[in-house]
């Protein structure tokens, strides 16, 4: 149908009828909990992600890993064998090796005859999923593969990530907030707000004091910063809790700035493992991150 490929991770957290529709190429990453390695397939098949986050809230620890170059290599080559030209857009370099791989896999292809492109999207979770959705959009207008690539490295850094997480100890067994930080935080019910910055890494921005209004913050965040020139799509991901995922939904809405809430989804296991449950992300085109 296209002349090119494009590729994407787990880790945009798009659903599996999205990447169908879209005609997008999964490369998977993997997530081990309770000693069993899994893929982090779209549509979880690998582990249900209902399982996941009930094994996470029963306390057991999941760990992740990046794709390697062999693994790039041979989805590349898969896709060239087809005729198709390449364009990948890899996790964020601040957060994964993953680009990192793929960087090093598509160097492989250099004097290739078929052309491959990288994108670092310094994005994650449905902010990665929104570029991702984006990218796919556009190749259905008829973008070329190079018009494409400019056009997300021009607007990527565009696309706002606003989170919140339930539990601070998650983050802090990823080195995002200190020790004495979370155990304070969890006891006065502290809600941190955080954002994915130009860099792709990962800001805390502000901490307030519970649930209801670190969402209110998302929501906020939205209200102030959204572009009105740029695309009106909004996608939220949640970690296991629909419900208040709805609740941002509601209140986007009922803005009247003409945004439209496209995807509610999951965060999956590979993102999942780090925020936990709980987490609310809210992810859209703005002035700036």
């Amino acid at each position: 149908m296209y002349d090119y490929s494009i590729i994407i991770n787990s880790s945009t957290d798009l659903t599996e009828e999205l990447k169908e529709e879209l005609d997008l190429v999964l490369a998977p990453l993997k997530f081990t909990i309770e000693g069993k390695e899994y893929i982090n397939y779209l549509d979880y098949n690998s582990l249900d992600v209902k399982e996941f986050y009930k094994l996470l809230r029963d306390g057991k620890i999941a760990t992740t890993s990046q794709l390697n170059v062999s693994e790039y290599i041979d989805i590349i080559e898969k896709e060239f064998k087809k005729g198709k030209d390449v364009l990948i857009l890899a996790f964020s370099s601040a957060l994964s090796g993953t680009y990192n791989s793929a960087r090093i896999a598509v160097e492989a292809f250099e004097d290739h005859k078929q052309k491959v492109y990288l994108v670092d999207t310094k994005a994650a979770s449905l902010g990665e999923g929104l570029i991702a959705y984006l990218a796919g959009l556009k190749r259905k207008e008829g973008y070329t593969i190079e018009e494409l690539y400019k056009y997300i490295e021009d607007i990527k850094l565009n696309v706002a990530h606003w989170f919140t997480v339930d539990d601070l100890m998650f983050l802090k067994r990823g080195g995002r907030v200190g020790g004495a930080s979370a155990i304070i935080g969890s006891l006065l019910s502290i809600k941190p707000v955080l954002h994915v910055d130009i860099e792709g890494r990962l800001i805390p921005m502000a901490k307030v004091r519970g649930r209801k209004k670190a969402l209110q913050s998302l929501v906020d965040k939205v209200s102030e910063t959204h572009d009105s020139n740029l695309p009106k799509d909004v996608f939220i991901s949640h970690g296991d809790d629909l419900e208040a995922a709805l609740t941002i939904k509601e209140k986007i809405e009922a803005l009247n700035l003409g945004l439209e809430v496209k995807l509610i989804n999951y965060i999956g296991p590979v993102i999942g493992a780090h925020s936990g449950p709980g987490t609310i992300a809210v992810f859209f085109f703005a002035t700036q991150r």
